[in-house]
């Protein structure tokens, strides 16, 4: 098939949320109905504990939250699918950031009990950077909680955006029966408590079928109908250039663990999200259907399976054709890499593909190749934006418990900070590895990835600093003058770039104020534009 026809096919989105809102439930209902698995896991299930398809670390697995985005395609009505389900966890939202970078749209979940959290507030904000298309589901409306008109005027409160109901809840609580569908004016209703694709009890665009009114109940018929006269009066009407600019998120209710909703939300996202589209790079615009290939690395996982001790990079592919064992330039190392065993993914399930398009995620066996953000190409010295690594917030010392274990734990923290998990920092003298951070769950998921998947023991050493700064200038003179007039808070990233740590906010201020010729940086983005000076 033609390019421009691949293109069409693909779908690639991420499902984000605060922690806890159901993202990763929703992500295995979305997998169920591609039939891309059978059954499914609730992650909690009080003292016992079922993973989910998508959490596939042993970590994820003891303490059932998602630490790293999981990578997912199926095919749907002739769609390629893929999905990047993000971690919640607010201490791993870099992973997020990235993630965001790789995809055409997002799907938000939100709490119907808890409404808009801290986290989601946070990732609105990188998706209107982004002008990235959103649509938001409103889970666990089999419980009680907020009204419906109170969230939607929540959300577009807080989230800055204005929201399209798609669909409408049939009460709410122990009284919720399933959704209405506004555009295509129909109900689904749905029997709870199914771990697999349940089918409809109920599907009609009758209001007024006897069936319909014996398991709804007239009381709930009767409220149905003048909340959808007052939403259509009330809210936006659906306008897809809206939404495909990133001002009009559609609005979609149910319930992710009991299969509520989940389907209209589905085959409503096939219809209306974008497919691959232009790509922003440092040099100039890639269009999808370019015949060269171009794609970049936003994510790097080692040991995916611990058994092989493998390193894999998740590449999202541009423009061109992706093909199994030919030769792609790598800008950066400015040298030909051809991959033989490329793969797609089921979370931690792997299978070898011969091709890829533009949309889709390829993971290629590293042998310490690639960083976070590098391009691979025809030729084209071409770096793409937007794959910063942030200012770490908390900065700790590694401390190696077992001196035996010294080349394993030097390889699985430099490994590890390659995933984009953490930074890695060396202070002189004594070769310090400091260890920087923008959440404190980070570093018991490094601690306990040392001691599982390298056999190294360590502690983490606080140090009294709150921030960590790249610092550039063009006076060399200054930046020899800074370094030595601050050595006790200097140290160099992988890269050999200089940083600053800071003891306080009053301290980078001052810094700042006593050398206005060196510039302060709290995030990578001036690698980039270094490379487009």
């Amino acid at each position: 098939m033609d390019l421009k026809s691949e293109i069409k096919k693909r779908r690639t989105f991420a499902i984000i949320s605060h922690p806890d809102a159901g993202k990763t439930t929703l992500t295995e209902k979305l997998l169920l109905f591609g039939g891309a698995i059978q059954t499914a896991g609730a992650v909690r299930s009080n003292k016992i504990r079922k993973t989910t398809t998508s959490d596939f670390m042993e970590i994820e697995k003891q303490r059932g939250i998602s630490v790293s985005t999981s990578v997912m395609a199926f095919d749907y009505n002739n769609i390629r699918v893929n999905i990047l389900d993000t971690p919640g966890h607010k201490d791993f939202a870099e992973d997020t950031y990235r993630t965001l970078s790789a995809v055409d749209s997002v799907i938000l979940v939100v709490d119907c009990v808890k409404g808009v959290e801290e986290q989601t507030r946070k990732l609105m904000e990188v998706c209107r950077m982004r002008n990235t298309p959103v649509m938001i589901f409103i889970n666990k409306m089999d419980r009680e909680g907020i009204h419906p008109y109170d969230l939607l005027d929540e959300l577009e409160s807080e989230l800055k955006i204005a929201v399209c109901p798609y669909t409408w809840p049939i009460g709410n609580g122990k009284q919720f029966k399933g959704v209405y569908n506004l555009f295509k004016e129909e109900v689904q209703i749905y029997s709870p408590e199914k771990t697999s694709v349940s089918e409809s009890l109920i599907s009609t665009k009758d209001i007024k079928d006897p069936k319909l009114r014996d398991y709804v109940g007239i009381e709930n018929i009767n409220r149905l109908w003048e909340e959808i006269d007052f939403v259509g009066s009330m809210f936006e009407s659906f306008n897809m250039p809206l939404y495909r600019e990133g001002y009009l998120a559609p609005l979609f209710f149910g319930s992710a663990l009991n299969n509520f909703g989940v389907l209209e939300l589905l085959e409503t996202f096939l219809e209306i999200a974008p497919c691959p589209g232009v790509i922003q790079g440092s040099e100039r615009l890639v269009e999808p259907d370019e015949e060269q290939l171009t794609g970049f690395v936003f994510k790097i996982h080692a040991n995916l399976d611990p058994n092989h001790r493998d390193r894999i990079a998740f590449m999202r592919i541009c423009s061109g054709r992706f093909e199994r064992n030919k030769f792609y330039f790598h800008t950066r190392l400015e040298k030909k890499i051809r991959f033989s065993s490329p793969t797609s993914f089921m979370a931690n399930n792997k299978s070898i593909v011969d091709e890829a398009f533009p949309g889709d995620v390829v993971g290629l066996y590293d042998s310490g190749n690639f960083k976070i953000g590098d391009t691979l190409s025809e030729g084209e010295l071409i770096h793409f934006k937007g794959v910063p690594s942030f200012s770490p917030e908390i900065l700790r010392e590694v401390v190696n418990r077992d001196p035996l274990k010294t080349k394993q734990l030097d390889k699985g923290v430099r490994q590890m900070t390659d995933e984009g998990v953490a930074q890695l920092f060396m202070q002189q003298p004594g070769n310090r590895k400091i260890i920087g951070t923008v959440g404190e769950l980070q570093y018991e998921v490094i601690k306990f990835r040392l001691e599982h998947e390298y056999g190294a023991k360590c502690t983490f050493s606080p140090l009294p600093f709150i921030k960590a700064c790249w610092v550039t200038t063009d006076d060399k003179k200054e930046l020899d003058k800074f370094i030595a007039r601050k050595s006790g808070a200097i140290a160099y990233d992988k890269e050999n770039n200089p940083v600053f740590f800071a003891e306080s906010e009053w301290m980078l201020k001052l810094a700042r104020e006593n050398f206005p010729a060196i510039t302060f940086h709290e995030t990578s983005d001036f690698k980039i534009k270094a490379l487009e000076k």
